[in-house]
């Protein structure tokens, strides 16, 4: 289905209910650029590290695309587990994964109660800037607890720049790419209005330094457009 839920007024803040679930893929592929490439990165990287049946988690797994892809890719069998607080984007996951022939384990838990431990690989893609700064430093702390040794994470996040003028061109050129993706003026302010206090960007660099402060011997940037980053983090 098409996104339109902002071209409506909005009443409420951002949740992911199912107007939100209903869209999501569209929404996605339409308000983050170079989605399927971040995907397909996330999931090669992640490959280079798996043998057989390795434990693999989505942590804010949504609509379960990339546990699906990354079954697809893969030339052997792994445990793939999908963790959500969202029932509604999960009804939709587990359609896919039926769909597509593919087993996954989806879990309706709380990501600070969920248990993901002897994870070899641990993916979260735009979930950590849902979630308060001081509750995400103790979450990137648990996954790096969760992993075993030479276990990764790899996530993806909406970015700011610590320079100002920078900042605002950052804005102004996604401005435009929703623009170019058919998004109206009216949808793109009411979609910012709804994220206000919701989603809360870091710099690359404040992401690198959560990373490096839980543990992790090694984070770089895989991919980086404007304002949207793809991160590898390596626990030795």
């Amino acid at each position: 289905m098409t996104d339109k839920v902002f071209e409506k007024t909005i009443t409420k803040q951002f949740e992911f209910d199912e107007d939100v679930a209903s869209v999501f893929d569209d929404m996605l592929s339409r308000s983050i650029p170079f989605y399927k490439e971040m995907q397909r990165l996330t999931i090669n990287f992640g490959l280079k590290f798996l043998k057989e049946s390795d434990k693999v988690y989505d942590l804010g797994c949504s609509t379960a695309s990339t546990l699906i892809e990354l079954s697809k890719h893969s030339p052997f069998p792994l445990e793939l587990i999908g963790i959500d607080n969202s029932e509604a984007m999960l009804q939709r996951a587990r359609k896919k994964c039926k769909a597509f022939g593919v087993e996954v384990k989806l879990l309706n838990e709380d990501l600070h109660k969920a248990n993901y431990d002897d994870a070899k690989l641990i993916i979260s893609n735009y979930t950590l800037q849902f979630i308060r700064p001081l509750q995400r430093e103790k979450l990137v702390k648990k996954i790096y607890n969760s992993l075993q040794k030479d276990g990764i994470f790899i996530f993806c996040e909406k970015v700011i720049s610590s320079d100002k003028v920078l900042g605002k061109q950052y804005i102004d050129e996604y401005y435009e790419f929703k623009k170019r993706q058919g998004y109206s003026e009216f949808e793109i302010s009411q979609k910012r209005e709804a994220l206000e206090n919701v989603l809360i960007p870091y710099t690359e660099e404040e992401n690198k330094n959560m990373i490096l402060d839980a543990g992790f011997s090694h984070c770089e940037t895989l991919f980086k457009w404007v304002n949207f980053a793809t991160f590898i983090a390596i626990k030795k």
